[in-house]
């Protein structure tokens, strides 16, 4: 299984970051892209012995420089962790236009783009291993986070329709859904709310990044060459 190469998107920080250094203890040749956070990037690719390239997963053009930046330097991708993410806490009333466009164009369009732009690789080695984030409020809604809910929906029927989709070709498409993670994204909750959700959660917790980079590679192993278009839950018992 080392040897793999493996492109994760939004790879600088959380849980993507986690999941590089995953892969990369398990011998994988891990490639961080970035949108923003170049310094964080570079210095995870070079601790990992890796590759660091920036694209806003938005534009397709800079999602297919990069892909193809990936396989010259590579000549192969393997595994693809759609990982890149925004979120926002808001009213329903209170979202502009602007709002639930760029939610979208990050959390689904630029799963599209970066899928679109892999695919061709993948079906023509008939193999390949697709991996997507969304989040348990894309499961079950969250209040005050439609735009972030319906994005994370959209990820899981992508998800699902892929796996469908591209298993006659020997790819296998699988979600995971985390809940509560302690990560920047999650920073905007106060001490009390973290407290409140760790209470409502059955293991009585909120989670930490390595643990999705865990499910992360499990769907990625050997072990799971029979598991397609699934979505794997790490948030504690918080919904089941």
């Amino acid at each position: 299984m080392a040897g793999r190469v493996v492109l994760i998107t939004g790879g600088s920080r959380g849980i993507g970051a986690a999941a590089a250094r995953r892969f990369a203890a398990g011998g994988d040749k891990v490639v961080v892209n970035y949108c923003r956070s170049r310094e964080q990037a570079e210095a995870l690719a070079a601790e990992l012995g890796g590759m660091a390239v920036q694209a806003d997963v938005s534009d397709p053009a800079q999602v297919g420089k990069m892909v193809d930046n990936v396989l010259e330097k590579f000549c192969q991708l393997d595994i693809l962790i759609c990982n890149a993410g925004i979120a926002q806490q808001k009213l329903f009333g209170d979202l502009t236009d602007e709002d639930w466009r760029r939610m979208f164009a990050v959390n689904v369009d630029g799963m599209f783009y970066t899928i679109r732009a892999a695919l061709p690789h993948f079906i023509h080695r008939k193999a390949g291993k697709i991996l997507t984030l969304s989040s348990m409020w894309g499961q079950v809604g969250g209040s005050c986070e439609v735009a972030y809910s319906a994005s994370k929906s959209a990820v899981i029927g992508l998800t699902k329709a892929l796996a469908k989709e591209l298993g006659p070709s020997g790819i296998t498409v699988n979600c995971v859904s985390p809940g509560v993670i302690d990560t920047e994204m999650n920073a905007n909750l106060t001490a009390e709310d973290l407290a409140a959700l760790a209470e409502e959660t059955p293991l009585g917790r909120t989670g930490r990044p390595e643990e999705v980079a865990e499910a992360l590679w499990y769907l990625a192993s050997p072990g799971a060459n029979f598991i397609t278009g699934q979505i794997l839950a790490p948030n504690g018992g918080l919904i089941i």
